[in-house]
């Protein structure tokens, strides 16, 4: 209550406050008969009573007929409430406020929506009022949480490790590779600046610099179009360090997440487990596993490689060839035959994978089109493989191991949501998994172009010690030091011990990715300036907290969020400018024939 005329906040009066007067602000939550209401503020809700007698009879005409939300100052005597009427469902239950004088400072007309969490309301409505929307208990909640959260990060990275808070320019040019970026016109006919979709150069420039150690909350830009839970502008919480390696990060990552984590949310077990990129693609058919629940893939290509089946010998005849399956627990009991026409249709369509069935009854005989074909060895050899019990239900897929492996993964976490739906519970929402994913690809194949390459995480990271020499002969197989955290199957961070070579580093771009160098011709120079070997992370804040909190969308954790197709439906932007006021900027908009005759209409 420092430096402000309240002597109290409506969260904090209890029966020890009792004969006091205080001075209260707030919004009128609720209001009954004009006898009393319910005074809300940031931190909670105090219930006031009207006067009834004559002295008082402005004051009950003023917060009798106050419309709910206006904004009213209450200056009155905490009083107990009489026997049997506390209310333990409130901080505040025990007391009650009997109002002597009130003002009411800002009348509030009608609401497009009523401020509570059960009051269901479109998204876009919240979007376009956002700042009602704010008021609500649980957005409330989320946006100190995430306030406090980063304060005990800035005092573990900066008090307790020596990090330097340093702030990186928003305008710059365009790094090649990654995200696509948004540009911003400049008055130099033709030349745009790139808004970053990380500080990655210059953090490595500030490592070259000198400075050692590196943090930021880094406001960051990639314009991805319409994705469903992605925000074109997103913060995180952006590291570097010199004279460090993958080991070193990751414990400072530890530590400082142990040190940060809300206390309501339990503690947090370090170290990390960890597990390679082809560990994970292996038995959970992703780079982010959510290791809350079982059900992984397993490998049952030697089982069934003496079997005269043609489909399991043809996939085990191309040099990838894999025959895999995932054991759904309880599937006969939770799954219905719809359900596993879906899993069949969304693995054919997303993966064009096919998937075979296996049910095993009540009797533990097996029922599928397969086992028709197996022996009895092969059979109980499946059984014990996969671990089948009395009703579960297994999904098999033969083919190239990175496609079976991928569908076996989407299938994994899709069944999941369908036994859950069904009432069986299998992913705790109150646990927290952290798992670090290592030794990823340094390159990968273009979707559009296979022939060609692109970067695994960015252009920037090293390669794999033990790889170095592959760089140059066969950089397919090279794996690199680059490092994922993931939480609960989500990606939460990412990063890499980076290139400190020019060398290495023109090297990568010219000859593999096939970039043009003179893009990055500063930060080469650098390189040969006396770089130091150093590394770093990015934590993607908006994800964590909505993680932590358990919100359904990242927009639920952010303050002012875009919607979905990456727009402020609050403030109706972006927008359309004057041809005026974009001519300083040597440009013309060419508009499409339906927006003409729109805009002439």
């Amino acid at each position: 209550n420092s430096f402000v005329t309240r002597t109290n906040t409506c969260g904090e009066l209890r029966s020890a406050h009792v004969g006091q007067k205080v001075t209260l602000y707030g919004w009128v939550q609720y209001q009954r008969q004009g006898l009393f209401l319910v005074l809300r503020d940031f931190q909670g809700l105090t219930q006031v009573i009207i006067p009834q007698d004559e002295a008082h009879s402005h004051v009950k005409e003023l917060l009798s007929n106050a419309p709910l939300e206006s904004v009213v100052r209450v200056t009155g005597t905490v009083s107990p409430r009489p026997l049997g009427q506390q209310n333990p469902k409130m901080p505040t239950g025990d007391i009650e406020v009997k109002a002597e004088t009130a003002e009411i400072l800002n009348s509030c007309k009608k609401l497009p929506f009523e401020i509570k969490d059960f009051v269901k309301k479109s998204e876009a409505l919240r979007m376009q009022y956002r700042y009602l929307d704010l008021r609500s208990p649980r957005l409330q909640s989320n946006l100190r949480l995430r306030s406090r959260l980063v304060m005990r990060m800035r005092e573990y990275l900066c008090n307790l490790h020596g990090f330097v808070d340093v702030e990186t320019p928003t305008l710059f040019k365009r790094t090649p590779g990654g995200a696509k970026e948004f540009l911003v016109p400049s008055r130099e006919a033709g030349k745009f600046y790139s808004l970053p979709q990380s500080p990655q150069q210059f953090k490595q420039l500030l490592m070259i610099g000198g400075l050692d150690r590196y943090f930021q909350v880094a406001r960051c830009y990639r314009d991805e179009g319409a994705r469903p839970d992605r925000q074109p502008e997103f913060t995180q919480i952006d590291i570097e360090m010199s004279f460090v390696d993958q080991a070193g990060i990751q414990r400072l990552i530890e530590g400082l997440l142990q040190h940060s984590w809300p206390e309501e949310r339990g503690s947090i077990m370090t170290p990390f487990p960890s597990m390679t990129y082809e560990e994970a693609l292996a038995q959970y058919g992703t780079d982010k596993p959510d290791t809350r629940f079982g059900m992984k893939i397993v490998d049952i290509s030697d089982v069934l490689r003496g079997s005269n089946v043609h489909f399991v010998q043809n996939a085990l005849s191309y040099p990838h060839g894999s025959i895999r399956a995932i054991c759904i627990p309880q599937g006969v009991r939770y799954l219905t035959n719809k359900h596993l026409e879906s899993l069949k249709e969304s693995a054919k369509s997303q993966f064009n994978q096919e998937i075979m069935e296996i049910i095993c009854r009540p009797d533990g005989s097996l029922k599928s089109l397969l086992t028709k074909f197996l022996g009895e060895k092969e059979k109980s050899e499946l059984v014990q493989a996969l671990n089948i019990q009395e009703d579960d239900v297994v999904l098999l897929a033969a083919g190239e191991h990175k496609q079976v492996c991928s569908a076996l993964g989407a299938l994994r976490l899709l069944s999941a949501n369908f036994l859950e739906a069904a009432g069986l519970a299998l992913r705790d929402p109150t646990a927290f998994h952290f798992l670090w994913v290592v030794d990823f690809p340094l390159f990968l194949p273009k979707a559009e172009n296979p022939t060609e390459l692109e970067s695994a995480h960015h252009p920037f990271t090293a390669p794999h010690p033990s790889d170095a020499s592959l760089l140059y002969s066969d950089p397919t197989k090279v794996r690199s030091q680059h490092y994922d955290l993931v939480l609960n199957g989500n990606e939460v961070g990412g990063g890499s011990i980076r290139i400190h070579s020019a060398e290495q580093q023109r090297f990568v771009l010219e000859k593999v990715l096939k970039e043009d160098s003179e893009v990055l011709s500063h930060l080469i120079e650098a390189l040969e300036l006396g770089a130091p070997p150093h590394g770093g992370i990015a934590l993607g804040l908006d994800r964590l907290i909505s993680l932590i909190v358990d919100a359904p969308s990242i927009r639920d954790v952010i303050a002012f969020p875009k919607s979905f197709r990456g727009r402020d439906l609050m403030g109706n932007a972006p927008d359309y400018v004057t041809p005026e006021e974009l001519e300083p900027y040597h440009i013309q908009v060419s508009w499409p024939l339906e927006e003409k005759e729109a805009k002439k209409n």
